[in-house]
């Protein structure tokens, strides 16, 4: 465990620190990593560059286009209708050549554009799909800008897509292949996919419990006297859906019912604020049904919160034709700012919402503004740019799930570990990446790995193996697969003379972490089991002057079915750069205590390999509540949960 303050020294399977680095200050969430160097970021894009030219990802689709004055906008920059249009025909491209056969877009996660284009201008479109599951697959999009004039690149967005196979004509589902990712990048993707579609299957759930729970703060919008009433920016618009419009499989084309959606969009915000606003965001939406040549497209938008400096638009699609009822396509979110000369955003006017529905519209757009924060400031950003230790709340336990898991799938995925030691099969790894050192410790152990997953994943087990756990309490039970613990390690009290760990203030204080453990199952075969840690600040467990508060960024186990019913077992963790100068020059000794903690593990998962954990025991009692019921067996169970120290 890494130390810092007073103290500093490194031991292994310590799950505190960021990411093994303990850190004892009175504002956790001050804390930041160091900037990024900008020759390395350009030594990273380069290495990326390179590598896939080596490796050239077969769905993956290029369109550039110039950017024409029919493109445009007032401003002659490219209306982001028409970008919209451009992304799904190439996203469609790279869905298609996957799954060899016709696809129509399902979803579109949430899209922020970075800058604008000008006329002249080139967008470069890059899409590929990232992982392909049954019928389903998700498609990575990139879209940059390139001057041809000045030899400038800059990025506009990206976005993730999600596509679903048209049914054969025989009404049988199309099961796609499976994507083998070959480049780091590729790794990354295909792993941290799985993630993504975990948090696009609750994202309508997020918000329901942000209003249930009366999470969003009542806004009383009475006293405002210049508040401009929400009816004044109603748009509603009918497009004839005409061949032009339509794909290669004669359904109205995706992008271009997002394209009419931007306009009338764009229109009600313009009502609101009176000027042309420019569009910053679209939030997550999903396509619930087709549309075919020969409907009508009802457009509905309406403002429906204004903030400081920017507005709310909610726009639905309905399809109807000359008899029979409307069908909704789509719902979508919209996000736009009105920028002044410089380029900043101005002030905008209050919103003065309709009665009932326009209230509930209303309290709905404050939930979706404190879910985008959450995303920019959990998932958005990089992973050196989040503070230690995140606030968790019931609001934002989804990211910083997501958040946790997915750091340690990017981590495991780097393919550029170099091996430091071995002994008796015991591999030690260390990747020197920007500013931080990361360690990998991996063997394989004679235990099933469903039965590995769930002895690692019991936290309170873990003082019984791990010498440098002396105390590990569950505070809060999330859901199934989300736990909150508190852990209590020994105190450093050595140190070369003249290192950190020889200070004697704060000798004998022991250490404490408040830790989010997230686990999560295989999503196909090939897929290892996770247990991610990460630390988080909760009120209440707040810092005391009895122990020194630790910090973890990202630290935790990837458990991989081998041959012979045996399993791999991955152990990770990163030291941040104020550690470095102390631990890079003592590898040898290092890896010396790894060894014998790992060992420990190792013997601790086969002597339990049999016994049945509380969450399997949970399982087994109710897919059988009869075979639980005897006395004998229930003094069996004691047994074992007693012998497992949980």
């Amino acid at each position: 465990m890494l130390h810092f303050g007073e103290r500093c020294e490194l031991t292994p399977f310590s799950t505190a620190r960021a990411p093994a680095t303990e850190t004892s200050v009175s504002h956790p969430s001050a804390l930041k990593m160091s900037c990024r160097v900008s020759g390395d970021l350009e030594r990273d894009e380069a290495e990326e560059e390179e590598e896939e030219e080596e490796s050239m990802n077969p769905t993956e689709v290029k369109m550039s286009q110039i950017v024409m004055p029919c493109h445009s906008n007032h401003r002659q920059e490219l209306s982001v209708g028409q970008l919209l249009k451009w992304i799904d025909s190439t996203a469609c491209l790279s869905a298609e050549r996957h799954a060899g056969s016709p696809c129509v877009t399902a979803s579109m996660d949430d899209i922020h554009f970075e800058h604008t284009i000008s006329v002249g201008q080139v967008v470069n479109i890059k899409a590929r799909v990232n992982r392909a599951f049954n019928t389903s697959m998700e498609v990575g999009i990139q879209v940059s800008c390139e001057d041809l004039f000045s030899d400038r690149h800059w990025r506009v967005c990206h976005a993730y897509a999600t596509f679903v196979t048209q049914r054969r004509n025989t009404g049988q589902k199309v099961i796609l292949k499976p994507i083998v990712p070959h480049t780091q990048r590729e790794q990354v993707e295909y792993s941290v996919a799985a993630e993504r579609r975990r948090v696009r299957m609750v994202h309508d759930d997020i918000i329901k419990d942000l209003l249930s729970h009366g999470s969003i703060q009542q806004a009383d919008n009475s006293a405002v006297g210049d508040a401009v009433a929400a009816e004044r920016t109603k748009v509603e618009s009918v497009e004839l859906v005409l061949p032009p419009h339509a794909n290669h499989q004669v359904n109205t084309f995706g992008g271009q019912i997002m394209a009419w959606m931007v306009n009338v969009a764009t229109i009600a915000a313009s009502r609101l604020c009176q000027a042309h606003p420019t569009l910053r965001a679209i939030d997550m939406f999903t396509f619930r049904g087709p549309s075919q040549i020969g409907d009508r497209l009802l457009l509905r938008a309406i403002v429906n919160n204004a903030f400081k400096n920017s507005l709310e638009v909610g726009v639905r699609a309905e399809a109807y034709q000359e008899e029979g009822p409307n069908r909704h396509i789509n719902s979508a979110f919209m996000t736009f700012e009105v920028l002044d000369d410089h380029g900043k955003p101005c002030m905008l006017p209050r919103i003065r919402p309709e009665p009932l529905e326009g209230e509930r519209r209303f309290q709905e757009a404050i939930a979706r503004k404190k879910i985008r924060l959450d995303r920019k400031y959990i998932i958005s950003r990089t992973q050196g740019e989040v503070p230690l230790s995140v606030p968790w709340d019931p609001r934002n336990q989804v990211y910083l799930s997501y958040n946790n898991v997915s750091a340690l799938k990017m981590l495991a995925a780097r393919n550029n570990w170099r091996l430091s030691s071995e002994k008796d099969k015991v591999r030690l790894y260390t990747l020197e990446q920007k500013s931080t050192l990361s360690f990998r410790v991996e063997s394989e152990v004679d235990v099933p790995a469903h039965r590995a997953f769930c002895l690692l994943a019991e936290l309170s087990s873990r003082p019984s193996w791990d010498t440098h756990y002396q105390k590990c309490e569950l505070i809060h039970r999330v859901d199934d697969d989300d736990f909150l613990y508190r852990v209590v390690t020994p105190s450093v009290q050595h140190g070369a003379p003249g290192s950190p760990t020889s200070a004697n203030q704060g000798a004998g204080i022991l250490q404490d972490f408040i830790l989010l453990a997230s686990k999560r199952k295989p999503c196909s075969s090939g897929d290892p089991y996770v247990i991610a840690l990460r630390s988080v600040s909760l009120p209440t467990h707040p810092p005391t002057d009895t122990y020194n508060r630790g910090e973890v960024l990202c630290a935790g186990f990837t458990i991989l079915e081998s041959e012979n019913n045996m399993s791999l077992i991955s152990y990770y963790n990163q030291a941040t750069p104020e550690v470095l100068p102390y631990i890079s020059t003592d590898i040898a000794g290092l890896s010396s205590s790894f060894y014998h903690t790992f060992c420990s593990c190792s013997q601790y998962l086969t002597e339990n390999r049999l016994q049945l954990t509380s969450e399997e025991q949970t399982d087994q009692y109710q897919a059988n509540p009869d075979s639980l019921a005897s006395e004998d067996e229930a003094d069996s169970l004691s047994v074992v949960l007693h012998n497992t120290q949980l």
